[in-house]
C-alpha cells in the first residue's frame, strides 16, 4: 500500500488509495492506431498505481530559463500564467530542473538520460553520440560523448509507440516536420533571426536516432505547432502525449526577440493566452486530460544550480562539475499541473524534478521507467498532485 501526502490551501492531508484503474493501449491514445512507424513489437506493461487517475491525454509545455520566483513570484511579468491559469490547477512549488544548459533537461524529460559535456553546451554541433563502453548504473546510462543517441538508447516516444499509444511533438516555427541539421554538421538554429525562431535544442526528439533515422515515422510524429489546432478538434485525433515547444521568442528565452519586440515572460503570457484555452477547452482534455507547464531550467548556472530528489550526475557530465555546471542541478523552476482530476488553486510542496516527470508519465501510461526515472527513491506524482475527487 502506498500513501501520499498532499497540501491544499496550506493544510497537509493524508489520503488513502483509490482503486487501481487499468488502461489499454487504444484507450490511452484516444485512438486505435499508433500512426506511421508503428511496430508490432509488444512492451511489458506494469500495473497502473492506484493513486494515478485515468488520464489519457497529456499536454506538456516548456518555457525557457525561468526560475520559480521570476515566473510565479510577486511582480512577475507573466500575470496570466501566475494568476488565472495558475488558479486552475496545482502548483508544484519545489519542482527542479535537472541540468544546465537547456538541452539536457529536454532529454531528461523523454529518456532519463543524464547530461553529457556536449548536451550541457547545447550541442553546437549536431554530433553523433559515440559509445565508449556498456551502459552503467544508475539508470542504464549511455557511456560516451556526443549529442544524438544511438538507436539502442530507449526513449519515451518509442515506448509509447510499442505500447500502441499515440504521441506528437509540436514545434513552433519548425520549417517542416522533423527538422534538424545533418548529422555531424553545425546547428544553425542556436540563434534566432527575424522569422526563424525554431531551436533544434528545444526539440528533444531530434536527439534520438530511433526517431530520426526513420524519416516517415519522424515526420508523422514531430510536426509544426499549427497542426495542434487540427488535432485538438476531435478527441480521437488528439495524441496520448502532446509535447509543445514554443519558439525562442514565445518561450521567454530571448529578450528582446530577434524581431526587436519585447520578449521574456511577456511573450510566454501571450503564447499561453492563445494556446492554454484551446487545450483546456478541447474534448480530449475535458474528458481525461492533463496540462503540465514548467521551465527547462532556471535563469542560468550562476543564478541557481540547485537540485532535489537525490539527483546524481551521469557518467558523461562536464568533468569537475555537476549536471548544473556550477552545481548539482538546474535550479528550482516550479511546475503547474491542470486536469479535471486535480483540485483548482492547490499546491504541493513535495520536491520533484524532470526525472520525476518522466517517471510519473510512465506510471500513467503503464510503461517501464527509463534512465534516471527508474531510481528507487525518486518521488513521483501522487495524491498531492492528483488531488481531486476522482479517487473517493
Amino acid at each position: 500500500m502506498r500513501r501520499r501526502a498532499w497540501v491544499l490551501r496550506g493544510a497537509p492531508i493524508l489520503l488513502g488509495l483509490a482503486c487501481a484503474v487499468a488502461l489499454s493501449p487504444a484507450q490511452a491514445s484516444g485512438s486505435g492506431s499508433a500512426g506511421a512507424g508503428a511496430t508490432s513489437k509488444s512492451i511489458a506493461r506494469p500495473h497502473r498505481p492506484a493513486y494515478v487517475p485515468p488520464i489519457k491525454h497529456v499536454f506538456i509545455i516548456n518555457i525557457e530559463n525561468k526560475g520559480y520566483e521570476e515566473t510565479f513570484g510577486a511582480g512577475t511579468a507573466s500575470p496570466y500564467l501566475a494568476g488565472p491559469l495558475r488558479r486552475q490547477g496545482v502548483l508544484l512549488n519545489y519542482y527542479y530542473a535537472t541540468a544546465h544548459n537547456s538541452l539536457p533537461n529536454y532529454i531528461a524529460q523523454i529518456s532519463g538520460q543524464a547530461p553529457s559535456a556536449q548536451t550541457q553546451a547545447d550541442c553546437q554541433s549536431y554530433s553523433k553520440f559515440v559509445t565508449t563502453g556498456p551502459p552503467v548504473a544508475p539508470g542504464h546510462q549511455a557511456v560516451g560523448a556526443g549529442c544524438v543517441f544511438p538507436k539502442s538508447v530507449a526513449s519515451l516516444p518509442r515506448q509509447l509507440t510499442r505500447a500502441g499509444i499515440t504521441w506528437r511533438g509540436y514545434m513552433q516555427q519548425m520549417p517542416k516536420p522533423c527538422s534538424h541539421p545533418p548529422l555531424g554538421g553545425p546547428d544553425p538554429t542556436q540563434h534566432a533571426s527575424v522569422g526563424h525562431n525554431y531551436a533544434v535544442r528545444h526539440n528533444p526528439f531530434m536527439y534520438f536516432r530511433s526517431i530520426t533515422r526513420d524519416r516517415a515515422y519522424c515526420e508523422h510524429h514531430v510536426r509544426p505547432l499549427g497542426d495542434l489546432n487540427r488535432d485538438l478538434r476531435e478527441r480521437a485525433r488528439t495524441p496520448g502525449l502532446a509535447y509543445i515547444t514554443p519558439d525562442l521568442c514565445r518561450d521567454g528565452h530571448d529578450d528582446p526577440c530577434a524581431s526587436g519586440q519585447k520578449g521574456g515572460l511577456a511573450q510566454v503570457d501571450k503564447f499561453l493566452k492563445k494556446w492554454a484555452p484551446r487545450i483546456l477547452g478541447s474534448p480530449a482534455f475535458q474528458r481525461n486530460g492533463v496540462l503540465i507547464i514548467t521551465a527547462d531550467e532556471s535563469d542560468s548556472p550562476a543564478e541557481d544550480s540547485t537540485a532535489c530528489c537525490g539527483e546524481v550526475p551521469g557518467p558523461n557530465a562536464i568533468v569537475g562539475s555537476g549536471p548544473g555546471i556550477t552545481g548539482a542541478g538546474g535550479g528550482r523552476v516550479g511546475a503547474l499541473v491542470i486536469s479535471p482530476f486535480i483540485r483548482r488553486d492547490s499546491w504541493s510542496t513535495t520536491p520533484y524534478n524532470h526525472y520525476s516527470l518522466l517517471a510519473s508519465l510512465e506510471e500513467l501510461y503503464r510503461l517501464p521507467k527509463l534512465g534516471m526515472a527508474a531510481q528507487e527513491d525518486l518521488p513521483v506524482f501522487g495524491l498531492d498532485v492528483y488531488n481531486g475527487r476522482w479517487h473517493r
